[in-house]
Parts: C-alpha cells; sequence; structure tokens
C-alpha cells in the first residue's frame, strides 16, 4: 500500500538538529524537557501552559500538569507495538489517541481519568483503510480520516467524545487522485475550526489539494495548493486555521536531500483559494499554529527548524534550528513542539 510505505519513510525523518537558538522570549524559542524516553511524538495536544499530552511510537503517551517539569508516562496497556500518530486532549483528564496503520493497526484509544485507564473505542475492519489524523469540534463531536478506499478518503465519526464511532456516507466526498494519501506526521492532516468546518490536507497526486466540508464531514470540496506535489514524498503535511476562513498550509519534500521550495501558503477564503507564500520557510515543514490571540502570527515547525510569521504566512524567518515534527499553542499565551528522540519543548511565559 503507497500510503503505509510513504509514512514509513516520513517515520525516519532527519538527522538530530543542532541545539535551539532562538533569542529569549521570542515566540519559537524553544525550552526543552526532560521526558526521560527517545519516543517520537508526532501527537501533541496542548491544554494550557502546564498541561499537555504527547503521543509517538513505541505506543507511547505522555502526559504533563506542571508545563514540562515533570512527565508522566500513561500510555495504553498492550499499546507497545503500535504508532501513536495524534492526539486530541480535552483538559488535564480526558484524551483520545490514535494509532495509524492498515487494516486493525489503526485504533482510537479514549481516557476519562488522565492515562490511568483506556478504552479502545475502534479498530479499523477494513484491511484497505489506513487512519492518518483525528480532530475534534468540541468535548463531544469529532471526525477521523483515512486515506482512500475505494477512491475516496474514508471519515469516521463520533458524537460523544469519542468513545464510539460510525463511518460517514461517501456519498458526498470528492474522487482521490491516483497516488493521493494523506500525510501521518504531525497529527494535523486533518484540522476543524468553530462547530462545523473542517479541513482534510493530501499530498503523493499529481497536485497538492485541501478538502474543505462546512458540515461536519457529509459533503466535501477539493481545492488545489501550490505547495509541491507530483510525488509520493511531496504534499500539504500540516494545517491551521484560526477561523473558518484564514488558514496556513505547510509541507514540501520530506526527504532530506530535496529542496522544498513553496513550501508553506495561505487561504482567506475558508481553503477554496490559496496563494504561495511570499518568502516561505527554507525547509520542510510538518506541523504549523497560530500563535494564541492573534491575527497574524503563527509557527511552522519540521526536522531543520521552527520558521515565525507575523503577517499571517506571507513571509517566515527561522528563529529556531532544533528538530520538531508538531506545534500547538494554547490559549493563556503557551505553545509546545514536539518530535524525535523524545523532544517535547514549550516556550512562552
Amino acid at each position: 500500500m503507497l500510503a503505509a510505505a510513504v509514512l514509513g519513510a516520513v517515520a525516519l525523518g532527519a538527522a538530530p538538529a543542532p541545539a535551539s537558538s532562538g533569542a529569549p522570549g521570542e515566540p519559537g524559542a524553544w525550552r526543552l524537557t526532560d521526558t526521560g524516553t527517545d519516543a517520537r511524538f508526532r501527537g501533541l495536544a496542548a491544554v494550557n501552559r502546564s498541561t499537555a499530552w504527547v503521543a509517538g511510537s513505541r505506543g507511547t503517551v505522555l502526559r504533563t500538569t506542571d508545563g514540562g517539569s515533570h512527565w508522566r508516562n500513561v500510555s495504553p496497556p498492550g499499546a507497545s507495538g503500535l504508532e501513536l500518530r495524534d492526539i486530541e486532549a480535552f483538559d488535564a483528564r480526558r484524551a483520545v489517541a490514535l494509532a495509524i496503520g492498515e487494516g486493525e493497526d489503526s485504533r482510537i484509544f479514549r481516557t476519562d481519568d488522565g492515562g490511568a485507564t483506556w478504552t479502545e473505542s475502534f479498530r479499523n475492519p477494513d484491511p484497505k483503510a489506513f487512519y492518518d489524523c483525528v480532530t475534534f469540534f468540541d468535548h463531544r463531536n469529532g471526525l477521523a480520516m483515512s486515506d482512500p478506499v475505494d477512491g475516496k478518503y474514508r471519515i469516521l465519526a463520533t458524537g460523544d467524545g469519542g468513545r464510539s464511532w460510525k463511518v460517514l456516507p461517501s456519498a458526498g466526498m470528492p474522487a482521490a487522485q491516483p497516488g493521493e494519501a494523506g500525510f501521518a506526521a504531525s497529527g494535523q492532516c486533518l484540522v476543524s475550526a468553530g462547530r462545523s468546518d473542517v479541513w482534510l490536507a493530501t499530498g503523493g497526486g499529481a497536485t497538492a489539494r485541501v478538502l474543505h466540508s462546512g458540515d461536519r464531514g457529509l459533503t466535501w470540496t477539493a481545492h488545489e495548493t501550490p505547495v509541491p506535489a507530483g510525488d509520493p514524498a511531496r504534499g500539504v503535511f500540516g494545517l491551521a486555521f484560526r477561523d473558518r476562513a484564514h488558514g496556513i498550509a505547510v509541507g514540501g519534500d520530506y526527504r532530506a536531500d530535496q529542496a522544498s521550495p513553496r513550501a508553506a501558503a495561505v487561504t482567506g477564503d475558508a481553503g477554496r483559494t490559496w496563494n504561495p507564500s511570499d518568502r516561505p520557510p527554507p525547509a520542510y515543514r510538518s506541523g504549523v499554529a497560530w500563535l494564541p490571540h492573534s491575527r497574524a502570527a503563527a509557527l511552522a515547525v519540521g526536522p531543520t527548524g521552527t520558521d515565525l510569521t507575523t503577517d499571517g504566512g506571507r513571509t517566515w524567518r527561522t528563529v529556531d534550528t532544533g528538530s520538531y515534527d508538531t506545534v500547538d499553542c494554547t490559549r493563556d499565551g503557551a505553545c509546545w513542539a514536539s518530535g524525535e528522540k523524545g523532544r517535547v519543548a514549550r516556550s512562552g511565559r
């Protein structure tokens, strides 16, 4: 299966990057925390400046409630053979984690007690499906997406906070391009904003596209982006929307020996049209997040560094050279990033 091969290659990542280099106090000037593990954390859910969850390789889930000073291993029992690539947390006690892979390797877990116990609420029965990302509109309603099955992306829906899931009808989903799939690289290939808007990022096809639904996944429209495509290693890897209209897409070519021109694009009309950044990040980026309470500032991360925009994604400058896969910011002014070799960092007060 092409998606499995692509995502397996993505998991290898790049060589460790130099230590952080951001100016103190600047957004993206990361302070590394000691997680006590070398797991790779592509799943990240930042609740606030004190509480965050990360999910990653070997079925590992960690949680902190003191700003990263201490991390507790709260991994689901029996998950050590799984790749957890996305996690969504409602608070310090409730979270939903997604394991990726072909067939039954794609699973969803939920905890209501801070990870002391977990319930497996979904195990994929279809060998043709491969789930990549999960997102929530609120504490009850959420979606998960699979790479195309029989020519269309498959969408799961929950209305009870991830305790149960059902496959949505595919009639409203446009056809996938040959070779097209999602990238389970940062937990940001499926993102939502507000009560009903959701976006799905793609790569591997002739063009890198973003699909949008305004009715919680029942009907979708597909729109091309200028992010590099035309190869299984290229496409949109991460999305962030600060409201239902304004979004940023990041990606490129994940191979370390390949250039990634036009690695970012912006939209102001809910994803109907995308414009390339005038000065994009200098290399492939897999994760992106808007800074708290800002209409113009955002961070993008990847194996070679962190970039900051202060003009809504039109221009970017590198503020840190550490390796991270994903980033998330909270309403109380903190941003978190995570990635390879157990790296989890925080910026902000």
